[in-house]
């Protein structure tokens, strides 16, 4: 038999496609929107009818782009937006306001979340290449910015999912810029926060913070995810802000959903809770 070559495909790929269509002659009927490719029609992906498929391209986009980069794990950051680096902790301070006050107090915090960040990025590739307990936070500024900046002081690279809000939000200048995720959606932004978790670690935070937490919470509490660390970070701050053993005392969770939680104050001692963790039982 004559030597032949099967070609790989038979059909163009899509971006050769549009770069054809893009040459084509203008009529009234190629400039109608009607005729554009239906994937490089924003007026058409826009529609409220193709909400669905937005929602799969939102999962799918950094889904995709993960796997490429070979993110095996992640290590998730929580926390707040406002909280100042410790540099910044005297200026916050000097406003005069009594929240201004707190939140300078709590710029250990910001050195907690780096150092931890740090440590976990330092974690080994494993030996098919894949990179685990890779930073991960909400690409912003304060405790997310602390987490992205702990993973470059140690040459690694971090993970920024971003959101789309109505006021300016840029990810901060630490995030690596092939893993910086910008999303419409909470609900999916929210799902590849856990996608990959295999640790998360909790910071003071506000409303944001306590969502995204309580989410985990219950995820593991009804069984629809594995159990992981969860690091909340100042017993004190959470302990405070939400009444744990009045919530086992009311009867609305068991005294068993309490230990889901592990309180921490640095990021030595949450660290040794993750190694604890994933162990090898003997």
């Amino acid at each position: 038999m004559t030597e032949t070559r099967i070609p790989n495909r038979v059909f163009e790929r899509a971006a050769q496609e549009a770069e054809t269509a893009a040459q084509q002659i203008s009529t009234p009927q190629t400039e109608h929107p009607a005729y554009k490719l239906a994937f490089q029609d924003m007026g058409f992906l826009l529609r409220e009818d193709l909400r669905p498929v937005r929602f799969q391209l939102e999962l799918l986009k950094p889904e995709l782009l993960l796997d490429e980069a070979k993110i095996g794990s992640t290590m998730v950051f929580y926390g707040s937006a406002r909280i100042p680096e410790p540099d910044n902790a005297a200026a916050v301070a000097a406003s005069g306001s009594p929240a201004g006050a707190s939140l300078a107090a709590k710029a250990h915090y910001y050195a907690e979340a780096r150092k931890l960040a740090a440590i976990a990025s330092a974690s080994p590739r494993d030996e098919e290449g894949w990179q685990h307990f890779v930073v991960c936070s909400g690409g912003g500024p304060s405790i997310m910015e602390a987490a992205n900046r702990g993973a470059t002081d140690v040459g690694a690279e971090s993970i920024g999912l971003n959101i789309v809000l109505p006021h300016e939000q840029a990810p901060n200048r630490f995030v690596t810029p092939a893993l910086s995720f910008q999303f419409h959606y909470f609900a999916l932004r929210k799902m590849h926060f856990l996608l990959r978790a295999r640790a998360v670690a909790v910071f003071p935070g506000g409303f944001g913070t306590f969502d995204e937490t309580f989410e985990l919470l219950t995820l593991i509490q009804t069984g629809k995810i594995k159990p992981m660390p969860v690091l909340m970070f100042g017993r004190e701050f959470w302990t405070r802000v939400i009444d744990f053993a009045a919530l086992a005392e009311e009867g609305v969770i068991s005294p068993a959903d309490v230990d889901l939680i592990t309180f921490v104050d640095t990021a030595e001692e949450a660290w040794a809770v993750v190694e604890a963790f994933y162990a090898p039982k003997v």
